[in-house]
């Protein structure tokens, strides 16, 4: 019985067994995070920066719908590692979560401006801006 530990023998048999294991799904699921992410990080930038009520319920519900499908569908595209029944399944309730928040976070946030415009929340004018500025400006 003879026992061979070259270098060659032992990178040889890593090199083979041990792989990336990343495939084109993994690449763009994680690009999809990735852009989920910088537009949820500017609907956050949008609900501090924006002036009014309206303007920052457009930036949390924009926002928020493409930031989280986004993310999501980058989830599903991650998982499926191998095409069975079980990565399938994962795939398909994770794209009826993606059609769920599709389908009720514009809902939900228009039901919020009509509520605050039925309550005699007004939008900002151009008038109301400027002299919020001034406001400011005589702060510093």
């Amino acid at each position: 019985m003879t026992f061979d530990f070259s270098l060659a023998s032992v990178l040889g048999s890593v090199s083979e067994d041990v792989s990336l294991g990343i495939s084109l799904l993994h690449i763009i699921g994680i690009i999809s995070g990735i852009l989920g992410l910088a537009f949820f990080f500017g609907s956050a930038v949008g609900m501090v920066r924006f002036p009014d009520f309206y303007t920052r319920m457009h930036a949390a519900g924009k926002g928020d719908t493409l930031s989280t499908m986004l993310m999501l569908a980058g989830f599903a595209l991650v998982t499926m590692d191998d095409f069975s029944v079980e990565s399938w399944l994962v795939f398909i309730k994770i794209l009826a979560v993606i059609l769920f928040i599709y389908l009720t976070t514009p809902t939900s946030s228009h039901a919020l401006m009509r509520a605050a415009f039925e309550d005699d929340e007004m939008p900002m004018t151009e008038k109301d801006l400027k002299n919020s500025s001034q406001k400011h400006k005589g702060k510093k």
